[in-house]
């Protein structure tokens, strides 16, 4: 009979916890057990492990830091779509493209944990549908993410079709190719694709990008982070928008108790005044 999957104790879960949340701010409260246990069952199993016991050994021994890593990534909740959260992309296009069309000049974007791509292909099929023909040439969209391992799907651009049901068949049309074979993939064109530069960012290391963005979309990110690393963040976040700019959160997260200069706009919606005196 195959043994069944591994156990994982309260004592061996509060290890885990101290392991990861130094390396991506994650906090895993009680509760998050079974999560735990049931995304790093297929670590132990690639290694050849037992139990968890065995495989924190292992991780201790491992000086390249590389198994620590594949936790902390196989941990990520990666759960996106494209247009999620639509009312976003509903203000984006109505609003807040409109005027940075007026004011003229390059824009950029930043889509902070961007998991497999679904979010910054989204931003850059709606910047394509928005902006006429030649205005969105100097639009750049910058998709970074923890997991390596979303950041290789997200750089493929290949979806299956459970990833478009959702989608207008004429955006279908515009913004994917279909490709032969069983099943039926869709791949995002490459006029979509040349908006987006995607690479590999930890949010609690140093950034190395300099900014300043006129819309960043940090989304689900924070309700994984302590207070303490959600404030970092927001500052942090603060100073790469440009005045004017706007912070886009998840619609189940907030600023409220955190302290910021952001004016609220709506529901998970921020903008950077341009006094910031």
């Amino acid at each position: 009979m195959p043994a069944g999957p591994p156990a994982l104790g309260a004592e061996v879960f509060r290890r885990i916890g101290e392991m990861v949340s130094p390396v991506c701010g994650i906090e895993l409260p009680p509760g998050k057990e079974e999560l735990v246990r049931s995304r790093l069952t297929g670590r132990l199993r690639a290694l050849g492990l037992a139990s968890f016991d065995a495989y924190l050994a292992y991780i201790a021994r491992d000086a390249t830091g590389r198994e620590l890593a594949a936790m902390v990534d196989a941990i990520t909740t990666n759960k996106t779509s494209f247009f999620r959260e639509s009312l976003h992309f509903d203000y984006l296009r109505q609003h807040a493209l409109p005027a940075l069309r007026a004011r003229g000049g390059p824009v950029r974007m930043w889509s902070a944990g961007c998991s497999s791509g679904e979010e910054p292909y989204s931003l850059a099929m709606l910047v394509r549908d928005t902006m006429p023909d030649g205005e969105w040439c100097d639009v750049r969209i910058l998709a970074t993410d923890i997991s390596r391992r979303m950041l290789e799907r997200a750089r493929a651009a290949v979806y299956d079709e459970e990833a478009v049901r959702e989608l207008p068949a004429e955006v279908v049309m515009r913004h994917f190719i279909v490709q032969s074979g069983e099943p039926r993939t869709y791949r995002v064109t490459d006029a979509v694709r040349a908006l987006v530069r995607i690479a590999h960012l930890n949010l609690m290391s140093p950034w190395p990008m300099r900014g300043p963005f006129d819309v960043i979309f940090c989304r689900n990110v924070m309700i994984y982070f302590d207070r303490a690393t959600q404030q970092r963040l927001i500052d942090r976040l603060w100073q790469l928008l440009a005045p004017g700019g706007e912070l886009f959160v998840g619609h189940a997260e907030s600023l409220t108790g955190l302290a910021h200069r952001f004016t609220y706009v709506r529901p998970a919606v921020y903008v950077k005044p341009f006094d910031t005196r």
